[in-house]
């Protein structure tokens, strides 16, 4: 009990010196849960400043809903989230996610999340291109369950930090702070944010800032 405890301690310690560093950084960016959803699906493999502008496209063609994104043909998305990247396989995942919503749950987002989050993220990891980050981030972000979200920045921050190595699977490092973490939404949700700004600004893949990050005292490897 004492070294989960322990565990528990060291990463809210790191959760609290980056909160105080950056502030609450108001994640995540979607004026609706469906907006969401989108955002999850488009911003795989991107930046998201491109994901910005496919979902400005959506907006513009009024096709920013789940419901007129399951009847549109493919043929009329694709173009307009040609600036996510990988527009055609996109566009499929968002098809089968919709076909998912609207098969199963008839199309209604609370009868879905109503599921929970054990229950639900192993139906939505079943979905065709709907991998573990992007089913968290939909689970935690869209639907306000906890399910800790993890990423490339996760691993890289982490493993300098001593807490995984450089091969850890996502799934090993969701489970860990699954374990060691208070199982509230707003807490996964702000950890997550830090993490990314820690990721974005500092802990770089090559030649980090470490002199200048809020971590760089609790950090185990600097390089």
């Amino acid at each position: 009990m004492l070294r989960l405890k322990a565990k528990t301690e060291a990463l809210l310690k790191i959760y609290e010196t980056m909160l105080v560093h950056f502030g609450p950084r108001g994640w995540w960016p979607g004026e609706t849960r469906e907006e969401t959803i989108v955002g999850a699906i488009l911003t795989q493999n991107v930046a998201w400043r491109n994901v910005e502008k496919a979902i400005a496209n959506l907006k513009a063609a009024d096709l920013l809903s789940l419901a007129k994104l399951h009847q549109a043909p493919a043929e009329i998305i694709e173009p307009l989230v040609i600036p996510s990247r990988f527009y055609k396989q996109k566009t499929k995942k968002i098809k089968d996610f919709t076909a998912f919503l609207f098969g199963e749950h008839g199309g209604d987002l609370d009868r879905m999340f109503s599921l929970g989050e054990r229950k639900l993220r192993p139906k939505l990891l079943a979905i065709k291109g709907i991998g573990p980050e992007t089913a968290d981030c939909i689970l935690l972000y869209a639907g306000f369950l906890p399910s800790f979200t993890c990423d490339a920045y996760t691993r890289r921050i982490f493993g300098r930090l001593g807490f995984f190595n450089k091969d850890a699977t996502y799934e090993e490092m969701r489970n860990f702070f699954m374990r060691h973490l208070p199982h509230q939404v707003p807490l996964f949700n702000e950890f997550h944010a830090q993490i990314d700004g820690i990721g974005h600004h500092y802990c770089q893949p090559k030649a980090p800032r470490c002199d200048e990050c809020p971590l760089s005292g609790l950090c185990k490897k600097k390089n």
